[in-house]
């Protein structure tokens, strides 16, 4: 099954080949993998997606924590979470496209049925942006195949996840808040999640 962690780094050199470096070690495939700064300077942002056992997910928690790089750790599929992923797709639309010189208007209204939009128009092609589910961005690429539009390039980010509310207590710690400067227990089990944030075990994805 799909696992979908958040992990808070050290924002500096070698931090990305590390822990792609762990995942190698337990033998785990990464499905995706995003990283980005955050609202903090000195920390990065991952949202991992690897394809793991159910039973995985401490395991994977535990040794992302024994890296001195991680801050903090969360698995979004324990909570309800936004999640979203951006794709280009490049479609060949022109007078030699197999659609001929009507395959732009018919790609404009497939975009708009999607919400996806246009970024670029060239003589032989039209690149649409669209932000959403992995699902969405699959049902797009799906109707535009079977609709035997030539597709030239797709370009995908891999998931980006949030939880829904405020941040927890924890999070709040590993950014350096100066409101919540309590002393961190690493005695204490990393998959526990705070009273005030347990929230159901499920999640769905949220359209656009």
């Amino acid at each position: 099954m799909l696992h979908t962690f958040i992990a808070l780094v050290d924002n500096k050199p070698g931090v990305l080949t590390r822990v792609a470096s762990l995942f190698r070690r337990l033998n785990i495939n990464i499905a995706s993998l995003t990283v980005g700064e955050t609202e903090s300077e000195d920390v990065s942002r991952m949202t991992i997606v690897c394809e793991a056992a159910e039973n995985a997910a401490h395991r994977i928690r535990a040794s992302l924590y024994k890296l001195e790089i991680t801050r903090e750790v969360d698995e979004v599929g324990r909570a309800e979470a936004v999640v979203r992923e951006l794709c280009l797709i490049k479609v060949a639309a022109g007078p030699q496209s197999p659609h001929g010189i009507q395959s732009r208007t018919q790609i404009f209204e497939l975009s708009n049925v999607f919400r996806a939009r246009v970024v670029d128009l060239a003589p032989d092609s039209i690149m649409l942006e669209m932000t959403g589910s992995s699902s969405k961005i699959e049902g797009l690429i799906q109707v535009l195949r079977e609709s035997s539009y030539e597709i030239l390039e797709v370009s995908r980010t891999g998931r980006m996840a949030m939880r829904r509310g405020a941040h927890s207590t924890r999070v709040m710690r590993a950014l350096g808040s100066k409101n919540h400067q309590q002393t961190f227990d690493d005695t204490a089990d990393p998959d526990a999640l705070d009273p005030m944030n347990t929230l159901p075990n499920q999640f769905a994805d949220h359209e656009a």
